[in-house]
């Protein structure tokens, strides 16, 4: 048995069953011997962005890792940006990069490069594989990195020879370690806070953001009255009919500020204390008035589920019902085709159970809050900011949850970065409804002009924030790859192709014109 073959073997005995891949020479092996064996199922993307975005999806939603199959340093660059969106959502992901054979590094071929110096900003854990005795080994301590804490990014770099060469016997499923337990003194410290009468807010992200957790953090907001609120930007939330609902912080800055203004204590719960996405001239950094009284509770690593049990039981509440959301669907959009009259219908037609990746910007900003009260679904947010996220996490969010619908809430100019996603659904015929929110434009970018004080609004400057002339048509793109796609530029015809979407199997693309 070669080591790409105990690698592989000692992979799927671990329970990774998937690999997206954009293989090159340094990984046939590797590539050889995902072919050979029944367990690992290989998932061919046309660019490594559309594969590390979709081993992202795949992780938020299986809560175990993908592996991706990555060549050398260019291919791990190329798939960076979404590494860094599932790094800051604390995605599990296995990468395996493939390396030149380790006599063969001397000689400085074309492709050699730093690969550890790439994959370290976008890694929680990095190892080069020596030999091929060790990969066994290597995958092992790899795939439990992956599943400690919330989740992380583990790179294994994987000379070829160490792949063709020899190799020890695969081995065993070795369990991660638990989360790790917060200290009878972090509940105490919560406890006073909530009971010394000043205005308190929870700030919950994470593995605080499970459903349980929700109904956790609504007991406590019961029982003392501080206000519960979850990053802008956040891994997965359940939402909708049945489950608590909880205030999401303003992307803005000065927006964010005014919502907690008046909040004189924050407990953080799986997440860190919240900050503007960026600085601007004259404006504070952090939401929260400097004088704030700043509690963590539980890490982004430790076991926030059990710290908010305990916490509850401390303050008294356990005898509390959770208020959970009604249903009460949003009536369809009716009158002009527009941004408020798509996030309604959108709100509408949700089925149960889906799964919705919202990369939709400016333009489908109205959907969150248009569904907060629709069927039960779950909702996945851009934690990292670089744009290319929404469709290949789409697609991996589909490979994990086979029987659940997806809909990529999409802006036109985030999907053109990772726009051959459209091509691996088609081929995997995954059940993926893409809502594609055109306005030509950066329209965040242009708003963001004007507010960091950049005063400039020559054609030359909004130039640069415009992709019209020509315009993008989505449904020949969508179509040239293999998806079913309709342009609507009316509400009625939304309405018409959204619902029917709704009800049918397979990958679909809508591409909403708005005005």
């Amino acid at each position: 048995m070669n080591g790409a073959e105990s690698l592989v073997a000692t992979l799927i005995n671990n329970g990774v069953e998937v690999c997206f891949t954009n293989p090159g020479t340094s990984e046939m092996h590797m590539v050889a011997a995902i072919g050979q064996v029944e367990g690992m199922r290989s998932i061919l993307g046309l660019f490594e962005g559309v594969c590390t975005g979709a081993a992202d999806g795949y992780g938020r939603m299986a809560g175990k890792p993908a592996c991706t199959l990555l060549h050398l340093g260019p291919g791990l660059s190329n798939g960076s940006a979404n590494l860094h969106n599932a790094k800051k959502a604390n995605s599990p992901v296995l990468n395996l990069i493939g390396d030149h054979a380790t006599y063969h590094k001397k000689y400085d071929a074309p492709l050699t490069s730093d690969i550890i110096g790439l994959a370290q900003p976008v890694s929680h854990w990095v190892r080069t594989t020596e030999t091929a005795a060790n990969l066994p080994k290597d995958a092992v301590d790899a795939v439990v990195e992956t599943n400690t804490g919330a989740g992380r990014i583990a790179t294994m770099i994987v000379p070829a020879d160490c792949a063709w060469n020899d190799s020890s016997e695969p081995l065993a499923m070795q369990a991660a370690p638990a989360p790790g337990l917060v200290g009878e003194a972090a509940v105490g410290q919560a406890v006073e806070l909530l009971k010394n009468g000043k205005a308190t807010m929870l700030l919950v992200g994470n593995m605080a953001l499970t459903e349980r957790s929700l109904e956790l953090a609504n007991k406590i907001s019961q029982a003392t009255g501080a206000r519960i609120f979850c990053d802008t930007f956040f891994k997965r939330m359940p939402r909708g009919e049945g489950r608590c609902q909880i205030e999401r912080l303003a992307y803005f800055a000065e927006q964010g500020v005014e919502q907690i203004k008046d909040m004189e204590q924050l407990i953080m719960v799986g997440t860190k204390p919240p900050v503007a996405f960026f600085a601007y001239p004259g404006k504070a950094s952090e939401f929260y008035a400097p004088n704030s009284a700043l509690h963590t509770l539980a890490g982004v690593d430790q076991n926030a589920e059990d710290a908010l049990s305990r916490l509850v039981a401390a303050l008294g509440a356990d005898h509390l019902e959770p208020i959970k959301t009604k249903l009460n669907k949003s009536p369809k959009g009716t009158g002009e085709l527009n941004p408020r009259t798509v996030a309604m219908s959108f709100a509408h037609y949700l089925p149960t159970q889906a799964i919705v990746i919202d990369e939709s910007a400016t333009a489908g900003g109205g959907c969150y809050p248009s569904s907060a009260e629709s069927e039960p679904h779950d909702w996945l947010t851009l934690t990292g900011g670089s744009i290319g996220f929404g469709l290949p996490t789409a697609l991996g969010a589909a490979v994990a949850c086979p029987d659940r619908k997806v809909v990529c809430i999409q802006g036109d100019g985030g999907a053109m970065y990772t726009i051959q996603s459209l091509w691996t659904m088609a081929r995997e015929n995954l059940d993926v409804c893409v809502i594609i929110f055109a306005n030509r434009k950066y329209q965040i970018l242009q708003i963001e002009l004007a507010r960091v004080g950049a005063q400039s609004m020559t054609k030359k400057t909004l130039d640069m924030l415009d992709i019209g002339n020509p315009d993008l048509n989505f449904v020949q793109l969508s179509e040239g790859m293999g998806v079913k796609a309709t342009r609507v530029t009316s509400i009625e015809d939304f309405n018409s192709v959204y619902a029917s979407a709704m009800t049918t199997s397979g990958p679909q693309l809508i591409e909403v014109v708005l005005p």
